[in-house]
């Protein structure tokens, strides 16, 4: 797909470099609205857009109500544990209910892989932007990881990211750290990364890599700190206990020590690599806390350039829909 506009953001998978490309650029048009004595910009004035988080979340649900208001929307959150969903209600009936409000968009969090793409089916007038399903696919998260990525290398080199398109991330060395089987991040992020030209690997215990990892367009780093030594990205994943992350592990100082980016690890990292983590941070355990606040690590600029992506893909998704299909 060429485009997201008009359309649903389900899968970056789907997604042509173009398509990352036009959502990078578009939310650059949007960062300096944060600088404003009025946060706010008319774009999706009008519009309404439902958040319906079935998962617990802080960053990401936080982050696209702030985006649809920043963009003037009306937004309705729902919150699923005192809703008619704690009485049985079906995801179905549910969408329903609030697809009969006049809703232009559903920014769907779930517990369940495919949801998001089973609810764009039930309301195809709707747009769907899928906010984490499962072990599948968090796409804005993957967008803003790419766009935090391409903001410091430009920043680095004196060039502004706009206009750049996908040239900073050739050749570019990705490394992807810890539970890679139960992580819908690890999933969007290497979407990203090789479809704008990046070469990634990923490094974890055996149990927590994928049984499928043979057909991911991915490189098995069994030597992490070598690959550490020579990546430009490192990307640390939060050990996910609410889905059984610890049965996959014999304890997490044995994690930490083979696989956690402490600081003496840290030290092998070239000058101009940068350290990410998509929160929240398990510090001592993903990695220490005097690595998560060296200079290098990009995990502030994470949770902030989730607002101008979430911005991006709301208007690109929202406005780009003709009358007809309103």
């Amino acid at each position: 797909m060429d485009t997201i506009r008009g359309g649903n953001l389900i899968d970056l998978g789907t997604l042509s470099r173009d398509a990352i490309v036009e959502v990078l650029d578009t939310a650059e048009s949007f960062v300096e609205v944060a600088s404003r004595t009025v946060k706010k910009v008319p774009a999706l004035s009008g519009r309404v857009v439902a958040s319906l988080f079935y998962e617990e979340s802080t960053r990401t649900r936080l982050s696209f109500e702030t985006a649809a208001k920043r963009l003037s929307a009306d937004v309705l959150s729902l919150a699923v544990a005192s809703s008619s969903v704690k009485k049985g209600e079906s995801l179905r009936d549910t969408i329903a209910t609030i697809e009969a409000l006049g809703i232009d968009a559903v920014v769907l969090r779930h517990r369940s892989s495919g949801a998001a793409e089973q609810v764009s089916r039930y309301v195809p007038h709707v747009r769907v932007i899928n906010a984490g399903d499962g072990l599948h696919q968090h796409p804005t998260q993957g967008l803003l990881d790419a766009f935090t990525v391409r903001r410091a290398l430009a920043g680095r080199r004196g060039v502004e990211a706009l206009g750049t398109g996908a040239s900073l991330f050739e050749g570019l060395r990705v490394v992807i750290v810890g539970d890679i089987r139960h992580s819908r991040v690890a999933r969007s992020d290497i979407d990203a990364y090789v479809t704008l030209g990046a070469r990634v690997s990923v490094a974890g215990p055996a149990t927590l890599l994928p049984d499928d990892l043979d057909d991911w367009p991915v490189e098995v780093a069994t030597d992490l700190d070598a690959a550490l030594e020579q990546s430009d990205v490192v990307s640390l994943l939060r050990l996910q206990t609410e889905r059984g992350t610890g049965a996959f592990v014999p304890s997490l100082r044995e994690f930490t020590s083979t696989f956690g980016l402490t600081e003496e690890r840290a030290a092998r990292l070239r000058p101009e690599a940068v350290v990410m983590h998509p929160g929240p941070i398990n510090r001592g355990v993903e990695l220490d806390s005097a690595v998560a606040d060296l200079p290098s690590s990009l995990i502030a600029q994470q949770v902030a350039n989730g607002v101008p992506i979430r911005m991006a893909v709301l208007y690109l998704t929202i406005a780009g829909r003709t009358k007809e299909e309103r």
